[in-house]
Parts: structure tokens; C-alpha cells; sequence
């Protein structure tokens, strides 16, 4: 009895690990365009190249939790300013050591660790996360003036219609019409206009928003 109970539990499929992954965003005002943060390994596989800042999820641990222990391990920061779920990657050869799922989730953060890059100008990076990125782009500029608490982070407490324009470029590869998004800005509660943006060299200045 003891043989087949031994043979019928190693005939039980090996189950997946669950990793998760961290897009972290930050809107940089010098380049006036959203980066995202990776960061070098350490270990194999893959060691030396740059990649999403991820952990393994521990037994009994929140996602959101092992996202900021992500930050936290691999970049050294602290809490992000905002931070939520996207969606799951199952392909079951994404990770050499054997089948992973990776939840990706989103971030918005800022430290001294890990180098920034352009969402624009993504480098190759380790195990399938150039993929997270592309797919998971289409998602955030979905979330961009509808998820306050992601857009928040991303424009502070108060900004011009100019980094308006930047963000939504940014993460849609489209430049919105300024009339336009000055008018969906308008339609979002908690946002009003608080002063002008001076722009030298150009037409009239543009709206300063707060978040009240």
C-alpha cells in the first residue's frame, strides 16, 4: 500500500511558483516623459543584466506586500507612493529554473537605487520582462486621468497642462489635443485649475492644475 501511495503521489504534476514583478513608474520633468525602473541582478540566471525589480511570493504573503519588499530588496527603497495589480503572465517557459507565474504589478515610486530608463527606450532586459512592459503599457495609459490614486502619483499635488500632455503622450504614443484633455482634466473630481503656466517663446500660458 505504502509503494502505491509512494508512485501515485510522484505521478503529481510539479506545481508553478509565483513571482511577483514590479513596473515602477516615475514621471521625470527634465525629459518630460515616464521611465520605468530596473535594476542589475545579482544571481543567476540572468546575472548581470537588468530586469524588473521581483521576489518570489512567499507562503501567506499579500501581493502588494511582496511588491514593496521588491522596491525595498532590490532597489533599497521605501513604500511606494501608489501601488496596484495588472495581470498575470503564465508562460510556462518564461523562467529557465522551472514554471513561474508572474504577477505584474504597478508602482509608482523614487529612490537612489536601480537606473531608470524611458518607456521609450527599454533595454533588453532578463526572463520575458521586455514583454510585461509592452503589455502592461496599454494598461497604464488605461489607468492614466481614470485611476486617481496611479495618476496622483504620477503628477504630484499640482501640475501644468504641459506635463499633462507629456504623461499622456508618454504612455499612449499619441499627443493628445490641448483643448481636449484641458476638458477631460476638467471632468475629474478632485482636480481644478489653480493658476497659469508661463511658457516662454509660446502662445498664451496653459492651465496649472491642483488636486484639491
Amino acid at each position: 500500500m505504502s509503494n502505491t501511495i509512494r508512485s501515485a503521489a510522484s505521478a503529481e504534476p510539479r506545481s508553478s511558483k509565483v513571482s511577483v514583478d514590479a513596473v515602477t513608474l516615475r514621471f521625470n520633468p527634465q525629459k518630460m516623459g515616464v521611465e520605468v525602473a530596473v535594476t542589475t541582478r545579482t544571481q543567476e540566471p540572468f546575472t548581470g543584466q537588468l530586469a524588473l525589480p521581483g521576489v518570489v511570493l512567499l507562503e501567506g504573503e499579500r501581493l502588494a506586500h511582496a511588491a514593496e519588499r521588491a522596491l525595498r530588496d532590490k532597489l533599497g527603497w521605501g513604500a511606494p507612493r501608489a501601488l496596484g495589480q495588472l495581470i498575470v503572465f503564465d508562460e510556462p517557459a518564461r523562467d529557465p529554473r522551472g514554471a513561474t507565474l508572474s504577477v505584474a504589478m504597478w508602482a509608482v515610486a523614487d529612490g537612489p537605487g536601480g537606473t531608470w530608463v524611458s518607456l521609450d527606450d527599454v533595454p533588453p532586459l532578463a526572463f520575458d520582462h521586455n514583454r510585461i512592459i509592452e503589455v502592461c503599457r496599454p494598461m497604464l495609459a488605461e489607468m492614466l486621468w481614470r485611476n486617481l490614486d496611479f495618476t496622483r502619483a504620477l503628477t504630484g499635488p499640482t501640475f501644468p497642462v504641459s506635463t499633462a500632455i507629456a504623461l499622456t503622450e508618454s504612455l499612449t504614443r499619441t499627443v493628445p489635443d490641448r483643448g481636449n484633455l484641458n476638458r477631460r482634466l476638467a471632468t475629474i473630481p478632485k482636480l481644478r485649475v489653480s493658476g497659469r503656466e508661463v511658457v516662454r517663446g509660446r502662445g498664451r500660458p496653459g492651465a496649472t492644475w491642483s488636486w484639491a
